[in-house]
């Protein structure tokens, strides 16, 4: 895509750096992997701002460092780097130190029960739209760091997986199957979550548990956020 628009915008100039297939093919391989961090749309970003701030193609040190201008502005990691920060302290999310309060109130809006128990392509876009809303927020002069009101334990989203690993104690399923099978408990009552519901009842029979998954969780008794 970025070399793309790259020859869109540059014309011959673009041309004149490489001399063969070869060499683009290589140097695609080279910024892809230099690029891995960031998310499609802040690339998309970046070169939009290419055409403003160079007149040749830059190199991937230049734009590197106008992918990070804003972020580093203001302390933001890019969305891959938060993303795997999110996932890595899902489980204890009020006892971290996080880079950036963006990057918790990203989490806590994708839900930590999904970072904790939902593959990358499942739970990613939801997480980096997220992520993104957030950043132009703070970018615009919105300051994330709220304290939440002392002496209320967040157990919103400790709940659920509290009651998901009981639920699989009690019945021998283990943490990750427990966590796969009852995941529609993440859903809002109705429809979607019945139907989902059903699904994971006949995983539940195909994986061999004779369990009746349950209808909703457990409510947490003085929660808050």
């Amino acid at each position: 895509m970025i070399f793309a628009r790259f020859m869109t915008i540059y014309g011959h100039k673009f041309k004149s750096v490489f001399q063969s297939e070869d060499e683009i093919r290589i140097a695609k391989r080279e910024w892809a992997l230099s690029l891995r961090a960031f998310s499609e749309q802040e690339l998309v970003r970046a070169v939009d701002r290419c055409k403003e701030e160079f007149v040749w193609m830059p190199t991937i040190a230049e734009f590197l460092k106008l992918l990070r201008l804003d972020f580093e502005a203001f302390g933001l990691p890019a969305t891959l780097t938060a993303y795997e920060e999110a996932c890595r302290f899902a489980d204890h999310p009020r006892e971290h130190h996080w880079r950036h309060p963006a990057v918790y109130f990203a989490g806590r809006e994708t839900q930590w029960f999904r970072l904790r128990s939902e593959e990358k392509r499942q739970v990613f876009g939801d997480f980096e739209h997220n992520y993104a809303e957030l950043c132009r927020r703070v970018v615009q002069g919105e300051d994330l760091a709220i304290p939440l009101p002392k002496g209320l334990p967040d157990r919103s989203d400790n709940t659920r997986v509290d009651f998901v690993r009981e639920w699989g104690e009690k019945n021998g399923v283990p943490p990750e199957q427990a966590a796969t099978l009852l995941y529609y408990l993440s859903k809002p009552k109705g429809a979607v979550r019945s139907q989902l519901r059903s699904v994971a009842q006949e995983r539940a029979r195909k994986w061999g548990l004779e369990v009746l998954l349950p209808e909703e969780a457990a409510p947490a008794p003085n929660s808050a956020r």
